[in-house]
Parts: structure tokens; sequence; C-alpha cells
């Protein structure tokens, strides 16, 4: 397929966090660009100031009449139901149909691309490394699955040589990519919904892995079963984060590379698994020849995330942080950044389920995750694309959790819930419709300081 002869690109779930940089880079490069998305979100309010023309209805009339199948690409997601009106009709009348990630391997296919999978840190590690190479001048256009707050967007650049992509495993969706340098940053269990198994899920990243011939061009945390090099904190790799401090609230610490050592880099995001990610993007850009001083201050000036440890009130009697943390795993890093810098004091997590078969899988883990901070509440499970399951609510997952103060809580119920705590550290996790609720629950926080 050439982008060259596609005037319009149409996109079926144009508010998701992938499919919205991708929108946000077709305007950039002077495509003529509209979609549909089922619920209006800060996100579609923002492409639509940017002048992208979106709907929220499922509704074939409300397609723009110039957009015809031989001018035009139509975009899908995965998360979109097979009876979808608008989808159906696309197909029928033969449009070029293509998901998220088929188009990223188009766009990816004739530039030098730098991939990052892995089950966590992919946002957090891409949006490093595309800010970087950004910052030091390369041609790079980098799709974030996040909102980087140095840029305000999901989408870094608009360069033609370089792409910076994040490497996703739903759907097996990154074997669609053509990477030059790659990462893999871990390979815990998730998406079973899709895979089935733990075991089919590595599989699937051995895959991904022997797309990079060349494994000195492959970077991975070293428990991993695959070649390549090894990047470690404060233990022996071949690119190694050492003499690890916090001062001012910020990391500062060496890096021993193959060829020398980078001394006393500065890096505000918390949690050990941020420097993980920071050391990951560090091994790329240098691999790839981005200068030492450039590296050092793009690190020094990375700002974060929307919702990966975001602060929302930081002050002497009250810190507020909203976090997007859907898995154990993540929500262990949130509990073990929050311990790191706020010792002694009493923590109330608020927690979101993302997908009743996420819950299922993991359940005893989320438990245990959840029972380690002081106070939860606890939210009905976000859907997402599915529908329920048998005995798999939230009361069921609390149930389970060894904490003796927990509460299931509704919406309505929960901005209340919360000001009744005496908790002086306040984190929102989830990666549902929680994030929308965070502008009015630090609003009603703010009132009390």
């Amino acid at each position: 397929m050439n982008l060259n002869q596609i005037h319009n690109v149409y996109f079926v779930g144009i508010g998701g966090i992938g499919m919205s940089a991708l929108a946000r880079y077709f305007k950039a490069i002077g495509k003529q660009v509209s979609g549909y998305d089922k619920t209006p979100s800060i996100l579609t309010s923002e492409l639509i100031e940017s002048g992208i023309s979106i709907h929220f209805e499922d509704c074939v009339a409300l397609i723009p009449k110039e957009y015809q199948p031989d001018n035009t690409l139509v975009i899908i997601t995965p998360a979109v139901p097979k009876s979808h009106a608008e989808w159906n009709y696309f197909l029928d009348q033969k449009y070029e149909v293509k998901k998220r990630a088929e188009v990223l391997g188009i766009i990816t296919k004739d530039t030098f691309c730098f991939a990052v999978a892995g089950t966590h840190g992919k946002t957090t590690t891409s949006s490093i490394l595309g800010h970087i190479l950004y910052e030091s001048g390369a041609d790079v256009t980098a799709f974030i699955g996040g909102i980087v707050e140095n840029y305000n967007s999901n989408l870094i650049g608009t360069g033609k040589t370089i792409t910076v992509v994040e490497a996703d495993e739903f759907d097996r969706s990154f074997l669609h990519l053509h990477p030059n340098i790659a990462c893999i940053t871990s390979m815990d269990a998730d998406h079973l919904d899709i895979y089935g198994t733990s075991e089919a899920i590595e599989a699937s990243f051995v895959e991904f892995a022997d797309k990079i011939t060349d494994k000195t061009k492959l970077f991975i945390t070293k428990e991993l079963p695959i070649e390549g090099v090894t990047c470690s904190v404060n233990e022996d790799a071949v690119f190694k984060a050492f003499n690890v401090r916090i001062d001012n609230a910020s990391y500062v610490f060496d890096v021993q590379t193959p060829t020398e050592i980078l001394k006393d880099l500065r890096f505000g995001l918390p949690g050990r698994h941020n420097l993980m990610n920071a050391l990951m993007a560090i091994a790329m850009a240098k691999t790839y020849g981005t200068p030492t001083e450039a590296i050092a201050k793009a690190i020094a000036s990375f700002k974060g995330i929307r919702r990966r440890f975001s602060y929302q009130i930081k002050t002497e009697n009250l810190v507020y942080i909203d976090d997007y943390a859907h898995h154990p795993t993540e929500i262990n890093a949130v509990h073990q950044a929050v311990r790191e810098l706020y010792p002694n004091q009493k923590v109330l997590a608020i927690f979101q389920p993302h997908l009743f078969s996420r819950t299922k899988d993991f359940a005893d883990d989320f438990a245990k995750s959840l029972s380690a901070f002081d106070e939860v509440l606890l939210l009905e499970i976000y859907p997402a694309r599915e529908l329920p399951m048998e005995g798999v609510t939230s009361q069921w997952l609390m149930d389970k959790m060894t904490n003796n103060d927990k509460k299931l809580v509704t919406k309505e119920d929960l901005i209340p819930s919360i000001l009744a705590s005496d908790a002086t550290i306040i984190v929102t996790i989830g990666a549902g419709d929680l994030g929308e609720l965070v502008p009015s629950i630090k609003k009603a926080l703010n009132e009390t300081v």
C-alpha cells in the first residue's frame, strides 16, 4: 500500500491512545483525518481542537462523502466489535481497512525503526527514547502510548527517517513491525484472553526478538530467556546503572557502557522500574550514536507521562498521584516508589480493575499487591471490550484481600470516601475511565488543603 496515494484517513476508535497518535501523525503530514469513537474524552476533545472531525454515533451517514475506497485508508482498533456498522460498511465497499499495528508496520518499513517491547514499561521507555532523539536533533517521529508531559501529546516530532514505536504484544501486533534496534523490558503474563498461556506469550516475544538478526541491537533485562545486550540496575550487565542516589526527589546515577562511564545523570521519575526504563532508552540511544551530552541533558529534562506516577497535588501535608497501572507488577512498582519517597506515611490507594478477564487471571496477585497499601477504595471493574463474567466482580476481588481497611465504592461515593480518609498520600490506579475522574478528585482535595 502506498501512503502517498491516500488523501483521507478514517479511524474507527479514534480516541484510543495509540490510534490518536496515528491520527495526529497523519494530520501533521497533510492528510484529511476524521473518525468515530464510542464516547467523548479528554483525548477526543484535543483531537477536535486540532481540526480533526469526530462523531460518537455508529452511523454510516456520518462518514464524509468524499472518503471513497480509492482515496481513503481506514484504520480500526481491536476493541471495536465485529457488529460495528461503519466497520462492516467499509469492508462491504472494499475500502483499504487496516489494523493500527499494520499501519505502523507500513510507516516503519521505510524508516530506521526503534521498537520498544515488553508487558510493562513500553510507554515510558519509548517516550524517554523519543525525547532523547528529538532533543539531540534527530529527524524522528515517536508514536507513544501515553501523553508525554514535555509535548502535551502522544506524538513526538514529525521526522521522516527515524521512528520510535511501542511494540505491542496485544493481538500479536508487534510482529507487523520492522525494527532496526529494539528492547524488551519484561515478559510477564498478560493478555491471557488472547494468548491462553504464559508460554504462548513468551513464544510470541521470542518471535519478535528474532526480527533483530544483529543481537547487539537487541536490549534485554538480565532475567529474560532471550539472547541480547543485557541492561541492569546495580547488577553486572553490559549496560549497568550504579551509584544510584536520591537528590532533591530525583535519581542521580552513573551508567557503565561498553566503552565509557556516564557520570551523574539526573532523572526525575520515581521508582526503580523507571530507572530501568531510562537505562534501556540510554542504551539504545548510545548504541545508535547519540552524543553523551545530549543524552544527559534530555534525561534531566524529561517530565514524564500523563497518568504514569503523575503528581496532581504535591504539598507538605498532602500528595496525590495518579497512575495508569493495571497489572499486579505495575501496582507493585507504584507501591515501591511511594514507599521509597514517602516512608512512614499513610497511603490510600483507589483502584479500578480493568477487564473481567485480567481480574480473573490475576485475582490473587491483585489482592496481594493491593493489600500492601494502608487503605484501599475499590471501584467496579471497567469492562472495556468485554462482557461480564459470572462470579468475577470487585467484591470477589476485595474478599481475597488481607487488608482490613478496604471498601467497595461507587463513582458517586468516591470523592466523599477519599475526603473521609486521614491518609496523607493518595494514589489513583487503573487504566479504565478513572482517569476522567482525576480533575474532580484533585479539585475536591485542593479545597481541603
